[in-house]
């Protein structure tokens, strides 16, 4: 099988190196020297500048950035509606109401226009600033780093730089994750490095990641007992983990070039003919690690069992863990991709190769329904013509050969 993106581990060990020393050390708890060099290497691999906090997931560093931003009960911040719903459920967490921004057409992110339209609507509407902006870099595409984050400090609203799909990513030379009072990374086991699981939070000094980092301890306060005046969270990384993220990074560059490779034999290979490979903007301050390449298909564009799909109830979730399935009653929803991708996903199975569909905007989901969205509708389009295409470091020149090939054979001429 053909898998989206897997991480692979280096050829030179580095990761059992580190694991090893935690274990012959007896460092397998949260904390420990992997902890504090997987930091530090972040921290010189972002350019140097602010700290960083080592966490069990990139969910976990939007729950703690939301609260060190001081979101609460009845706030409502601002967030991409295009993303993964870890960037949106944090808000939710803390008693707080998102709101949707729609993309723009050239970057798939949020659109600054509509920000700058949330933001006046929702004062108006409640008399309140928003507590923060989630703009995420989709697919690892960076957003409009500048534009945004301009409009953001004009209403005196923090930032917090969603950057969990885009490590190595860089808007006008500067590491996305940086764009921000805070910066949010992953390190889940399809990311660009892995930890297995993990994530990190880039603070902008050491005031923010001292408060960030005893949030994440459970909120120990400093005495020779347990005492807690606030509520804190189990949220560090541990040594073993961090063990492998100090191996991932002596091969993060490779694996961010040969992503980036693999993008340039998309767009040779496979553009046209109804299939449009999502490309960055030709203004070079946008600079994409290509996490996933992703494509749109053109709806008139025909692909072989169409007329079958989206009859059956589906009996397995996709990109989902084994035995997490929530069965639904309908095979259908009122906003899902055209018959055509969902052919070609199925048609691409059965030759042992992963497709999927791309994010189902935020403001479709039962979840949030009636939540309030500022969209032009980009993102409904994308999400109805999308998909994402294997991309990872197990991906090399034939595999691509074979996906373009089976690809064009899903196409009914």
């Amino acid at each position: 099988m053909i898998h989206l993106c897997l991480a692979k581990m280096s050829e030179t060990g580095a990761e059992q190196k580190f694991v090893q020393e935690a274990f012959d050390t007896n460092w397998v708890v949260p904390l420990g020297p992997n902890v504090n060099g997987f930091e530090s290497d972040l921290k010189t691999f972002l350019g140097g500048n602010g700290e960083m906090v080592a966490l069990s997931s990139g969910t976990a560093a939007v729950h703690l950035a939301l609260l060190a931003c001081g979101v609460g009960a009845g706030d409502e911040v601002l967030v991409q509606s295009f993303t993964f719903c870890a960037s949106v459920n944090p808000i939710k967490y803390l008693g707080a109401s998102p709101v949707f921004v729609g993309s723009e057409a050239g970057t798939w992110n949020l659109d600054p226009e509509l920000l700058e339209i949330a933001i006046k609507d929702r004062i108006a509407k409640t008399g309140k600033v928003p507590k923060a902006v989630v703009p995420v870099a989709l697919y690892g595409m960076p957003y409009d780093c500048a534009r945004v984050v301009e409009i953001a400090g004009h209403y005196g609203i923090p930032v917090i730089d969603e950057a969990a799909e885009a490590f190595g990513s860089r808007f006008d030379g500067r590491a996305l994750g940086t764009f921000g009072k805070f910066g949010v990374l992953s390190f889940n086991g399809n990311k660009m490095i892995t930890t297995s699981g993990g994530g990190a939070l880039f603070c902008g000094n050491a005031e923010d990641k001292g408060k960030i980092a005893w949030l994440a301890t459970q909120a120990r306060d400093a005495f020779p007992y347990y005492q807690h005046s606030e509520i804190g969270y189990n949220y560090r990384m541990s040594n073993i983990c961090a063990g492998i993220g100090r191996g991932q990074m002596t091969v993060a560059q490779a694996h961010i070039d040969h992503h980036r490779h693999v993008q340039e034999l998309y767009e040779k290979w496979l553009d046209g003919n109804g299939i449009c490979v999502h490309r960055q903007p030709v203004d070079k301050r946008f600079d994409s690690n290509f996490w996933l390449t992703t494509a749109t298909l053109d709806e008139n564009l025909k692909i072989t069992g169409q007329e079958n799909v989206y009859k059956n109830l589906v009996r397995s979730s996709v990109g989902g863990v084994a035995g997490t399935l929530n069965a639904t009653g309908t095979p259908t929803t009122d906003c899902q991709p055209n018959d055509n991708v969902e052919a070609l996903r199925l048609f691409l199975e059965q030759k042992q190769i992963e497709v999927r569909p791309v994010w189902k905007p935020m403001h479709k989901q039962p979840v949030y329904a009636g939540t309030p969205i500022y969209t032009n509708g980009v993102e409904e389009q994308i999400f109805k013509r999308g998909i994402c295409l294997p991309t990872g470091p197990w991906v090399g020149d034939d595999e691509v050969r074979y996906i373009v090939k089976c690809i064009r054979e899903a196409i009914v001429l």
